[in-house]
């Protein structure tokens, strides 16, 4: 009986030794242009929880908010040579490498809101799509998270298009600059976490900033008196990427955690911008801020013009593969003709 114990005992105790050293570990370092009182910063750091608890801590991200290692636009370059190991911020950053990464995130005024921007991703082949593309910048997309339309901030009103002739704004790099300057407008591309002081200081009238609840965060409303409710002309999808290499040298359940991870957080993070921008647009008519709803006549110029712009901003066939992908998926829904 005594030899049988001592049996079992040796063979827990290897089992224990084989099973601390299967156990494999994820380091990664990883920065989002948000900031952690933002609602996205705090979502970020959900996916962070998430990650931890589902993998037992095998996997450890170190997340970098705010852009504090470099500008925001310079976040998959520094993904993709190894100073920080992932992107947590957007496609649309990147497209003076190729027009292409517009359409890996924002459609501007294509689709009408995150579920069916996510439906393109997880079942009209959208994921395989866009790593045809980041895999050739040395990067893996591995999800989405999108809050939903935005809402422009500004000191002057902005009912409809006309009142978009001569308005001053920062304007994130990409289509939305084409767009807007189609419209008479004049975008200034500026980094995120500079567009406080450049509307503070008069630099800009306005900016295409965020959401209702995360340019609160950013304390627009602070300055500017004028926004638009519900947003329209733009729902980027927030990406997170991670460097081919690493990515590749992950094993399978890492992969699957940090992928489902994402998908998670896109859910959340969608209805609770629903729910925070319904509240938010309480709380700044009370303030005083005034929320314009466009009529479907304005709605239509916009769009308008927005078709034109894909069309003159899909100029390389990695560009006009993915805009067709979107629009394909879109006239079958019914959401386009």
């Amino acid at each position: 009986m005594k030899s049988l114990k001592l049996v079992a005992a040796a063979i827990s105790a290897v089992a224990l030794m084989a099973g601390t050293a299967s156990a494999q570990q994820t380091k990664l370092r990883i920065q989002t242009h948000f900031s952690q009182e933002t609602l996205s910063g705090q979502m970020a750091e959900k996916y962070i929880d998430d990650v931890t608890a589902m993998s037992n801590g095998e996997i450890e991200i170190e997340m970098f908010y705010a852009s504090a290692v470099v500008k925001s636009a310079e976040t998959f370059d520094a993904a993709a040579t190894g100073i920080l190991d992932c992107d947590m911020t957007g496609g649309a950053y990147q497209t003076g490498k190729n027009p292409a990464f517009q359409f890996s995130g924002d459609l501007m005024g294509g689709y009408a809101n995150p579920y069916q921007q996510m439906s393109w991703l997880l079942h009209g082949g959208g994921r395989e799509a866009l790593n045809d593309l980041y895999n050739g910048h040395n990067m893996e997309f591995v999800g989405w998270w999108i809050p939903g339309p935005e809402s422009l901030s500004s000191t002057a009103p902005i009912r409809n298009v006309e009142d978009f002739k001569d308005w001053k704004f920062r304007s994130p790099p990409g289509m939305a600059t084409l767009v807007f300057k189609n419209l008479g407008a004049s975008p200034i591309v500026m980094d995120f976490n500079e567009i406080f002081t450049a509307l503070e200081t008069g630099i800009i009238d306005g900016a295409d900033a965020a959401n209702l609840t995360n340019n609160v965060g950013l304390g627009l409303y602070d300055i500017a008196e004028h926004t638009n409710y519900p947003g329209f002309h733009s729902m980027p999808a927030d990406h997170l990427a991670c460097r081919k290499d690493i990515w590749d040298a992950m094993p399978d359940h890492h992969k699957r955690i940090m992928t489902v991870a994402m998908d998670s957080l896109a859910l959340h993070n969608a209805t609770i911008n629903e729910v925070k921008n319904a509240q938010t647009a309480k709380d700044l008519r009370a303030k005083g801020i005034n929320l314009y709803e466009w009529s479907p006549e304005e709605l239509g110029k916009f769009r308008e013009a927005v078709k034109k712009g894909w069309e003159e901003f899909a100029t390389t066939p990695e560009a006009k593969a993915l805009l067709q992908s979107h629009i394909d998926f879109l006239t079958d829904l019914g959401a386009m003709q």
